[in-house]
């Protein structure tokens, strides 16, 4: 018998494990006995390693880092790790596709995922984004709807073309997003090459109580880089994990990943006369109305540990916003607001807060207690508020709902009230006649033939339909490609 040069395995008590090799029988060729606690102990942990996978953003990974402010936004913002003199701010960074599942490749044509968490002496920030500046839906009402049509079939577990054009196409709202991610905006060469977005509209707050509305920017320093379908899935083939594993190597490197932060700034009162509604996550604000500020720099520079741990287990939540910083009226955020924390619990458990990659750095004094696997208790404290024994107790003064804003008017089931630039094409439309070349419009419409091929005849007439409202002549030439005259499409 060979001497361990290593520490002793143990059990998860930490107690000596009896052997690393046989399970405890009955005489050796007998069966295995129950009290082989050990061999249980491996065989049910080993069936619980897997959480289950994320609903959406479900293949990723992440990077720390930090952020480091270099401009002035004390007019805007209170918030204090944006404030110049205040350092560097920790962050984890995590990347993904939308639509796939675990395994799935990261160079498939889909949206890409940007979260950041921003450990502040404030408590956790997190802001959670894409690598485009609007999304697919206005109301979250139809968030569910619109992930399983890019999902699989009930019956036959397979993706389905028309599914996602059948609901594309009934949502006209859509095709700003649908536009964008058929460029090969929708297959960036890596994560590293592709801008950030928080998409969302918020509100900071400086320290007189002025409010504003913002929308943030991340503008890679790498510059943005992009697949041509064809070699989007090539490498699909070649390797499925290929941007999971240039972000990794490149960190390994001792290399850096930048991206420049840059804000667009409203002022308070104009977006109850602004000519769309500022809050309609399907669309952008346009930069000769309100031009980007550039506020700091956010870089990567360190691998994960641990993938399960510190990836596989992060969670990202809107609603978790610092002093200086609170929600706009964009009725997406705030369906998220609920949506993110409560898939949290779900999916991790309901303490998934005191998790190490999730803990902030900030002190947590919370009344909140108990439940599956918490570790991380108020020792002998008040559980209760009001009291009179020395518990936590709030600071409105300090810390009170100042990041809010007026509302009235009857309820009803509608997204936004239209004004006068409230449309689904128009700004579609100037992406593809004013922001894209003539080889990215190109690559766009040989893109969009190859996604609706497959799709069924009335569905891809339907599509058609709104090509053409974007631009005639884009709207044409897609006919031209699925082999459909003009006249097939307009009966």
């Amino acid at each position: 018998m060979t001497e361990p040069i290593g520490p002793i395995t143990t059990t998860d008590a930490g107690i000596a494990a009896p052997s690393d090799n046989d399970s405890l029988t009955a005489g050796p060729d007998g069966p295995i006995l129950l009290q082989d606690h050990y061999l249980i102990q491996k065989m049910a942990q080993f069936n619980r390693e897997r959480v289950p996978e994320r609903v959406v953003h479900a293949k990723g990974g992440a990077a720390h880092g930090y952020f480091e402010p270099t401009a002035d936004v004390s007019q805007w913002t209170k918030a204090g790790f944006l404030q110049r003199d205040r350092g560097r701010t920790p962050v984890l960074m995590r990347f993904s596709t939308v639509a796939g599942e675990l395994g799935s490749a990261d160079t498939v044509r889909d949206p890409r995922g940007f979260a950041i968490k921003f450990y502040t002496r404030e408590g956790n920030y997190d802001l959670v984004g894409n690598n485009t500046p609007i999304f697919f839906i206005r109301d979250p009402s139809k968030f569910s709807d619109f992930i399983h049509s890019q999902k699989r079939l009930p019956d036959t577990n397979l993706r389905d073309a028309t599914m996602q054009w059948d609901f594309w196409s009934l949502r006209p709202e859509s095709m700003h997003q649908v536009t964008f991610i058929m460029t090969d905006r929708g297959t960036p060469r890596s994560w590293r090459h592709m801008n950030g977005y928080g998409s969302h509209t918020f509100m900071w707050i400086n320290a007189g109580g002025e409010r504003f509305w913002v929308k943030y920017h991340f503008k890679t320093e790498q510059g943005v880089e992009t697949f041509t379908n064809s070699e989007a899935a090539a490498m699909v083939a070649e390797d499925p994990d290929y941007h999971l594993r240039d972000l990794y190597t490149t960190m390994a490197r001792g290399e850096e990943a930048v991206w420049r932060v840059e804000m667009q700034i409203m002022p308070f009162a104009d977006a109850e006369s602004y000519r769309f509604n500022p809050f309609d996550l399907t669309k952008v604000w346009p930069h000769s109305d309100y031009p980007t500020q550039v506020i700091g720099r956010l870089v990567l520079n360190r691998n994960p540990e641990n993938y399960f741990a510190e990836v596989e287990q992060s969670a990202f939540e809107p609603a978790n916003m610092v002093p200086g910083i609170g929600p706009s009226p964009d009725k997406m955020l705030l369906g998220r607001l609920f949506s993110y924390p409560d898939a949290h619990r779900y999916r991790i458990g309901t303490n998934y807060l005191q998790l190490p990659i999730n803990r902030p750095l900030a002190d947590v004094n919370s009344y909140n207690k108990d439940g599956a696997m918490r570790f991380r208790h108020g020792g002998n404290q008040p559980v209760y508020a009001p009291n009179s024994f020395g518990g936590p107790a709030s600071d409105p003064e300090r810390f009170g709902d100042d990041g809010t804003w007026a509302v009235s008017g009857e309820m009803v089931r509608g997204a936004y009230t239209l004004r006068r630039d409230d449309d689904d094409f128009g700004q579609a439309g100037t992406l593809v006649r004013e922001v894209l070349s003539d080889s990215e419009r190109d690559h766009l419409v040989d893109n969009v033939v190859a996604n609706m091929r497959p799709v069924q005849r009335q569905v891809q007439e339907r599509a058609l339909g709104h090509w053409r409202n974007i631009d005639a002549s884009l709207g044409e030439r897609i006919a031209a490609g699925l082999g459909l005259s003009t006249a097939d499409t307009r009966r």
